[in-house]
Order: C-alpha cells, then structure tokens, then sequence
C-alpha cells in the first residue's frame, strides 16, 4: 500500500470536510439577501470551485498565475459573507447584551440628572413650605404680610397673589391680625406648598423604586417601557415652580432606535459587520474575520498539497503519456523501460539511448526538460542518466501492480 496516497486522500477528505463549513457560514451569510435556493446553489459553486481550483493549481504548471486570481476572487466573496455569518452568529450571544448594557447605562445618566433636579426642587421646597407656615402664623397674629418684600420669588409670588386677592374684595376686610381673608390665603398656599412637596417626594420614591428593581441584562424594550412611565409621570411643573427657574431643560429618554441590535433583522448585518471591522479592528470581528479567512487558507494548502499526490506524480504522468506513444500498458511501459537501467561506476541510474524506444525516447525529453535527466556523450554512444529522486519514483510505482502486469507475470511463471 502506497502511505503517500493514503495521506494525501486523508489530506483531500479533510479539505472537503472544511469545504462543508466553509460553504455553510458562507450559505447562511448570502441568505441575508438572497433566496434560499439562490444562497445554496451559489454558496455550493463557490466552495467546489475553491476545492477544484486550489487542486489544479498544485497540478498545473501552465497558467497557474490566472488560477491563483481565480481562487483570490472567489476566496475573497467566501470570506466575506462566511465573516458576515460568523459576526452575526457572534453578534446574536453578544450584541444584544452589550447594548443592554449600553442603554442601562444611558438611562441610569438620565435619571441622575432627573434625580439631582428632583433632590434640588424637594430642598427648595421644603423651604417654601416652611416660611409659608412661618407667613400664615404671623399674618395671624401680626398682620400685613402681604405688603412686605420677599427676596425668593416663589414667596414674592405668593405675597402678591394674596394682596390681589384682597384687593379684590371691598374695603370692608381691613389689614391687620387676626383669621381674615389674607390668613385664609396664606394657609391655602401653605397647603399647596405641602402638596406640592409631596408629590415631588413621592416622586423621588418612585425613582428610587426604579432603580432597586432594574437589572442591566433586561430587554432594551422593557426597560424603556418601565423609565418612561415614571419619567412622564414626573411634576416637571412643580420642579420648575419650586426652583423658580422658568422652563429648565428636562432630561429625555434615549431613542429606541438607537438602542435596537439592527443585526437581528438580518438586511443590515453585513454593512453593520464592516463598520465595526474598520471602526473596532480587534475583538469580535478580527476574530470573526481570522476564522472565515483560515478556513479557506487551510482547504487552499491541504487541497494544493494532496491534489498532485492523488493525481500521481509528474514522471508517472510522463510514463502514462509516453506508454501511449508505444500503445503500451503504463506499467509493462515502465517494466520494460526500467530493465534498461543500469548504474555507472558511482551507482547512479543511467540507460543507453539507442536502445529506446519512441515513447522511451518521449520520456526522456520531458525528464531532461524538468532537469531530472541529463544527456550524457561517452565517446560515440549518448547515455541518459537519471535523477535518483525520479528514478526511485518510478521504481517504486511497481510496489502495486496492475492487473496486465500480474497476469504477464503470471503467464511467464506458466511457461
């Protein structure tokens, strides 16, 4: 048994076992965008031809450069689409995880600026509702309290309401202590005051909520869904009274959009695949670029390795051309041809010329062309000698006979 073409069909059989993962990463890229009979018979062209063409650049001597760009291109588009199909595989464990994570961290700066604008209007307006506790017990006792100035506008504010308010009445409710028309004001504006704190307590309880039972692996929807059904239900209004600051700048929750893993919905995989190639070129997509790219290496060496050890070597393919010359068995061609071999005074292989025959002669001149043979002249007679590598080749071609050669023998062993 000839181990050589044991190991190179061994070699071969794992190509074609890397051609099948190689065509399918490959499949599954292209039916992102096209058909699935379109994807499959395309996918199942490239891969045979990345097989067929990478063989036939280990047998060919001619033409091996146009080959090798034929294998470059279709390479190239097996690659592409197998680095499309790994990336989103990838993509699929890690991406959505990772923009989770993302927005998780969005939101909780979202709500921080919320929270600090919360934390400041509840200080504010705890103050508010304790001088306007301090105003409703000293109009009662003292009187005259709408008249005076207030340095914080929220009080002025309340101030100038109470003395239009009593403005407005006749000249019958005169100033002074006492439960009057300005302490009943004062008290009313008193217990908005507590309202309003309240709800912005409430509010800030509701956050806290929110952020106790959060986790940063929910779904992007869900989380979105929960922030801004108590981000709407914020007392913006009373935020913005309370600090007395006009319209304040109220933080937004993140748009969705941005926050949606686009590989799922498959048509922009590949151009989302490219991106974070060229704007991340380590991580995930070097990885999954190294593993569609050594893929095809691998069927490239193994396939161009084994090819011309299953298609046998270059002299036997010389003896099988040369033995049709003389309308021979390739092995009787060879048998006959070897017998003629003798060695010089060093050992080396040699064969007189003038004793072969047409297809010999053949043999010969493709030997000397490849420089495995040398035309020798001793005196008036021309000596072929041998290389000891193609020599040995050839000698050992008849380790397995074939079937004309055992039955020559056999015949001959009869007679």
């Amino acid at each position: 048994m000839d181990l050589s073409r044991v190991f190179a069909a061994s070699l071969f059989a794992a190509s074609c076992l890397l051609s099948v993962v190689s065509w399918y990463t490959t499949q599954q890229g292209m039916a992102l965008y096209l058909s699935p009979w379109f994807s499959l018979m395309a996918s199942l062209g490239i891969q045979v031809s990345l097989v067929l063409t990478a063989w036939l650049i280990g047998m060919s001597r001619t033409r091996r450069w146009m080959l090798i760009g034929v294998y470059a291109i279709t390479a190239t588009v097996s690659v592409a689409f197998s680095y499309v199909s790994l990336h989103t595989w990838f993509s699929a464990r890690e991406r959505p995880a990772a923009i989770q994570r993302k927005l998780y961290d969005s939101l909780s700066t979202t709500a921080a600026k919320s929270e600090e604008l919360l934390a400041a209007a509840i200080t504010e307006q705890q103050k508010h509702v304790l001088a306007l506790d301090e105003m409703t017990v000293a109009e009662r006792t003292q009187g005259f309290i709408s008249k005076a100035q207030d340095a914080d506008p929220y009080l002025s504010e309340v101030r100038d309401a109470v003395a239009k308010e009593a403005r407005s009445y006749n000249a019958g409710y005169r100033e002074g202590g006492g439960e009057g028309l300005r302490y009943t004001a004062f008290e009313r504006y008193a217990k908005l005051g507590r309202q309003s704190l309240e709800k912005l307590q409430t509010a800030e309880r509701a956050l806290a909520g929110w952020r106790a039972q959060r986790k940063p692996l929910d779904e992007s929807d869900k989380q979105l869904r929960e922030f801004e059904q108590f981000h709407a239900a914020f007392p913006w209004t009373d935020i913005e009274h309370s600090l007395h600051k006009g319209s304040i700048a109220r933080p937004s929750a993140p748009a969705y959009s941005n926050f949606v893993d686009r590989t799922s919905s498959g048509q922009e995989d590949l151009t989302v695949a490219f991106e974070e190639l060229a704007s991340n070129p380590g991580g995930r997509p070097l990885l999954a670029l190294s593993l569609a790219a050594f893929v095809d290496i691998v069927i490239f060496l193994l396939a161009f390795s084994a090819g011309p050890h299953l298609a046998g070597s270059g002299e036997m393919q010389w003896v099988r051309a040369a033995s049709t010359v003389d309308s021979a068995d390739p092995q009787l061609f060879l048998r006959r041809f070897l017998r003629k071999v003798d060695a010089d005074e060093s050992g080396a292989a040699r064969i007189e010329y003038a004793g072969l025959s047409e297809g010999e002669r053949q043999l010969v001149m493709a030997l000397v062309g490849q420089n495995q043979a040398a035309m020798v002249t001793e005196g008036d007679r021309r000596v072929v000698a041998l290389d000891s590598g193609a020599y040995q080749n050839m000698l050992q071609t008849l380790t397995r006979p074939s079937v004309r050669l055992r039955a020559q023998r056999a015949a001959a062993a009869s007679s």
